[in-house]
């Protein structure tokens, strides 16, 4: 399957760069390409591409603003992030806007194409040199207080497996095959576990069971 991406990016030559690596992996297409979020979320409803490719940081409307924007759509392509600092606090908003990925200008050479292959899977992508300062943020969240347990209540026991599952990183097929079940039958039990926890995607599900303490974080 070729997967197809539509890139933001506000500075040319670094979106040469980035349309030059893409263009050598055989299994990607760029369908379309500006400097501005606004211009982009209009070929991304155009164009349903696999995976939208934006820079954090542009002009009028940025990649947060973006990937807000693309959320309040019926169904949203995955949105992989790239800037250039490791310790950007804007990548934790980026997160809470739904951005299903997060990746260094530095390390795209090297790892853009499987940033985009991941995210389009569902799998999502966070680069490593950013993993410490985001584990750093999730050990100084407060305990959870109030209902948000009691939103993992409703679950059963092949739905909270799967759940586990999914906070391990496994896509549907990984499920499938560890629990011994139909693909089909995994995508019923993650649509289940969404609905039951009113999530809107699997990573806030994740992130509602690591804060529940349902899996740990290590």
């Amino acid at each position: 399957m070729t997967i197809t991406v539509v890139v933001a990016e506000d500075e040319p030559l670094v979106r040469s760069g980035i349309l030059a690596v893409l263009a050598a992996a055989p299994d990607i297409r760029v369908v379309g390409q500006a400097g501005d979020g606004r211009a982009v979320a209009e070929h991304v409803r155009a164009l349903a591409p696999h995976v939208v490719l934006t820079d954090l940081r542009m002009p009028e409307v940025d990649g947060i603003e973006l990937t807000r924007l693309l959320q309040g759509d019926a169904d949203p392509p995955p949105v992989l992030v790239l800037t250039g600092f490791a310790d950007d606090p804007q990548v934790h908003a980026a997160l809470r806007a739904g951005a299903a990925g997060y990746l260094l200008k530095q390390d795209a050479p090297r790892f853009l194409a499987e940033a985009i292959r991941s995210v389009a899977a569902g799998r999502g992508w966070i680069d490593p040199a950013v993993v410490p300062g985001l584990l750093a943020t999730v050990r100084r969240v407060p305990e959870p207080t109030g209902a948000a347990p009691e939103r993992l209540a409703g679950l059963t026991g092949r739905e909270r497996e799967v759940l586990v599952l999914l906070s391990q990183g496994l896509d549907n097929a990984e499920i499938a095959a560890r629990l011994w079940l139909g693909h089909g039958t995994v995508k019923t039990h993650v649509s289940r576990i969404l609905h039951k926890t009113a999530c809107r995607d699997r990573a806030q599900v994740v992130a509602l069971a690591y804060a529940c303490g349902m899996v740990a974080g290590g």
